[in-house]
């Protein structure tokens, strides 16, 4: 048989084919010759053939093939077009799960025809008798095969097992027994929300009877969610899913060292810091980060975040300096007790609380204060406050001297009678003797006072919870005479400017001046 004749033309498309690292075969093949001529003109020209070298393929052309083969066709046409290696191309298709048979679907060619004719997906449909998801598939080129789906693009998803077992380090060799845990940790009851060990047995048996995740989330009455994540994270053999295997994992799993959020430096600790020494209350900064960071996921922390930082990860000089600001100063946690109830007694005529008008309850009206006086260091010196119940904004009255009724009288008319009258509605004191003027406090203020019953402090839990705050800046046992008027209004500012939750994490001088804007 006489020897076929190529033109020139071919082989100058052939030898660029090889120019570009496309071996001899597939250049052959892709300019319609036989490969023992390319092999002939390879020779000719000179140029070795290293027939056992094997092309490497880059991971752009891998993912073109994939492409090419959603697109339509199949492995070994679409090797031919691409002049790659049909051998190659068929192991890719096989790890991906992909199988040649499977793209010879006659209703799949007989449904993208009809749609290239211009009839509606749901016609197609109809007319083919195929499912609207298989064939909302074909519309979009998604490839469909037994373990998984390709995407036009080239992605190769796959389903539920395969994607188990794809994340399972070294499945040939793992450790079937599980991670080394104690006894003690295996058999602890953290949370209902996790699973036990009995549900993790009873998975297993469901997972035999070959039921849906859905299915078996409704039986064990637990999310689907958790059940696909369980198998997802929790099996470690290629021989599936294994109960008690699973939950020591789970439970070695839980003892892993997390970072504290404050432990290292960055916009966040500086933040926290610089309110600490503000004296700003741990919740108060947890709240506040929130409204000046409302984009940024990073400037998030809780109150008790803070407190662990202070109480537990600080150490020596940072644990005083922390501990310092905080409202009570303790360098270690102390646990709640009732307040301790007031034994000073008033016994001058007075008006009952019980006859205050009942709109001061709801803190609806503005211009209802609750007063009393913060002692210093042997009683000998004390400070007036008086704290407006709708905003929570303070007023200190100085006493430089003494602590008088007269004294307190005085101090008080003048913090408040240059308020608007609109904010000077009522006062409510305890009974202690240093209102005994009160009746003259009225007068000079037009404003009506009301007293608590005897031992009752939560009856004015404003002025209360108000003082605790001043008391970071007038501690007990000190001289509170050593702070002049102007010191005492200095105090007032900075507790004013604190965001308050009660007030929705505004500050009571925000509110104070709406209300003075409006008033």
């Amino acid at each position: 048989m006489p020897a076929r004749k190529y033109t020139e033309q071919q082989r100058l498309a052939f030898m660029a084919l090889i120019d570009r690292g496309g071996s001899v075969r597939a250049a052959a093949i892709a300019v319609g010759v036989h490969p023992d001529a390319g092999y002939k003109w390879m020779k000719q020209a000179g140029l070795s053939t290293p027939r056992s070298t094997q092309r490497r393929y880059s991971a752009e052309e891998k993912a073109l093939f994939f492409r090419r083969l959603a697109e339509g066709g199949n492995i070994s046409s679409v090797a031919r077009e691409l002049g790659f290696n049909r051998v190659t191309c068929y192991v890719w298709a096989h790890k991906a799960g992909i199988f040649a048979a499977e793209y010879a679907d006659a209703n799949r060619q007989e449904f993208l025809r009809l749609r290239r004719e211009g009839l509606s997906r749901r016609v197609a449909t109809a007319r083919l008798g195929i499912e609207s998801h298989q064939a909302s598939d074909w519309d979009k080129g998604i490839r469909v095969f037994s373990k998984g789906r390709v995407y036009p693009d080239g992605r190769v998803v796959l389903y539920r097992p395969a994607e188990i077992l794809a994340n399972v380090k070294n499945r040939r060799t793992a450790w079937v027994q599980g991670e080394r845990v104690s006894l003690a940790k295996v058999e602890q009851v953290i949370d209902p929300r996790y699973l036990s060990l009995i549900e993790r047995e009873r998975l297993k048996d469901l997972l035999m009877t070959s039921a849906s995740i859905r299915k078996i989330a409704v039986t064990m009455g637990r999310s689907p969610s958790t059940i696909s994540r369980e198998l997802r994270r929790n099996t470690v053999s290629k021989g599936g899913y294994l109960p008690h295997t699973a939950h020591r994992t789970s439970v070695k799993r839980r003892e892993r060292v997390r970072v504290a959020k404050l432990a290292s430096a960055g916009p966040l600790r500086d933040y926290v810091a610089a309110k600490l020494k503000k004296r700003w209350s741990p919740e108060q900064i947890s709240h506040r980060l929130r409204r000046d960071f409302p984009h940024d996921p990073g400037m998030r922390v809780s109150p008790e975040t803070i407190y662990q930082a202070i109480y537990v990860h600080a150490h020596g000089e940072l644990k005083r300096e922390l501990a310092a600001s905080l409202r009570r100063g303790r360098k270690r946690r102390k646990p709640h007790r009732d307040p301790e109830a007031r034994t000073s007694r008033f016994t001058d005529p007075m008006t009952p609380l019980t006859d205050r008008p009942a709109e001061v309850e709801d803190r609806a009206l503005p211009g209802h204060w609750e007063g009393d006086l913060i002692l210093g260091a042997g009683n000998g010196s004390a400070v007036a406050t008086v704290v407006e119940r709708a905003t929570r904004y303070v007023v200190l009255g100085h006493l430089p001297i003494e602590r008088t009724a007269e004294a307190v009288r005085d101090s008080l008319v003048t913090a408040l009678v240059g308020l608007p009258v609109g904010l000077r509605r009522t006062l409510t004191w305890d009974q202690g003797a240093e209102m005994s003027e009160h009746k003259a406090f009225a007068v000079a203020t037009d404003m009506a006072v009301y007293f608590c019953d005897p031992a009752s402090p939560w009856q004015r839990g404003t002025n209360e919870n108000t003082n605790g705050l001043l008391r970071q800046y007038l501690p007990k046992r000190t001289d509170l005479r050593a702070h002049s008027a102007h010191d005492l209004a200095a105090i007032a500012e900075e507790l004013n400017a604190r965001p308050r939750k009660i007030l929705d994490w505004d500050t009571p001088t925000e509110r104070m001046t709406a209300l003075l804007n409006t008033t």
